[in-house]
């Protein structure tokens, strides 16, 4: 039987070359999206606070952010190939106080101490490409453990509710689970795997009752959500690189 998917198969697919040019061309090209930058500038006003951000890949919003004057960021990644590349961005772009760290989000490494930030960020749907719900929620613990009390988490995720077509694609998809004939990789309902420009990626498409669920568990507190289009148009390479997404925030 084919084995269920995990961190492991998940880091590969990121540290693949595909993977790997595909976020590194938007760290230095794509910039911000218009609904991040919004969600900043609201959420997160105080730009020389301390900030984490978990799956920063190649350093797409840390980057971004630096170049807005945010000076106090730490940006994290499991993918090693990722990682590089936003060192090496920094580097370039003369950003020597950004910190960029191989860590798992689930496991945050010990010196990042209980209230070290006042705020953590984790786009692009990154949560949700941890495989495994307790795992996820085990990243949220960690988040919520080393920022301070009230600080803000924001986050993106999908939702497999949102229009009628994806409605009726997750009840055909329903019906595979009833009958065993899904995909024996994956591990939740509302898993997917597939492979596109970005190479191949595990994405969890949540409902918003089970992200709020989750976050009540780990100890944030739901402030804000709604769907990108209601908060920003954007621009056609941001409409390129990502699909609709509903956009969380939290606070500790």
């Amino acid at each position: 039987m084919p084995k269920k998917f995990s961190s492991t198969s998940v880091k590969a697919d990121f540290n693949d070359l595909t993977a790997v040019v595909h976020y590194t061309k938007a760290a230095h090209e794509l910039g911000l999206w218009a609904s991040e930058r919004l969600l900043f500038d609201r959420f997160f006003p105080n730009r020389s606070a301390p900030l984490l951000e978990l799956g920063c890949g190649a350093g797409r919003v840390s980057m971004a952010l630096w170049s807005l004057g945010y000076t106090r960021l730490t940006g994290i990644d499991f993918a090693e190939q990722l990682v590089e590349q936003a060192v090496a961005l920094a580097e370039e772009r003369g950003a020597r106080n950004l910190v960029f760290r191989h860590a798992d989000a689930t496991a945050l490494p010990a010196d990042l101490a209980p209230a070290s930030f006042e705020g953590v960020f984790f786009l692009f749907n990154g949560l949700m490409q941890i495989p495994g719900r307790e795992n996820r929620r085990a990243a949220l613990r960690e988040a919520r453990r080393v920022v301070k009390p009230g600080s803000p988490l924001l986050f993106t995720t999908h939702d497999r509710e949102d229009s009628r077509t994806e409605r009726a694609l997750w009840r055909l998809e329903a019906t595979r689970w009833e009958l065993g004939t899904q995909d024996p990789r994956l591990i939740d309902f509302g898993d997917r795997y597939f492979e596109d420009e970005a190479g191949r990626t595990f994405m969890h498409l949540p409902t918003r009752a089970e992200i709020m669920e989750d976050l009540t568990s780990t100890g944030w507190h739901p402030v804000f959500d709604d769907m990108r289009r209601h908060l920003a148009k954007e621009n056609k390479a941001v409409r390129d690189f990502s699909d609709e997404c509903r956009f969380w925030v939290a606070t500790a």
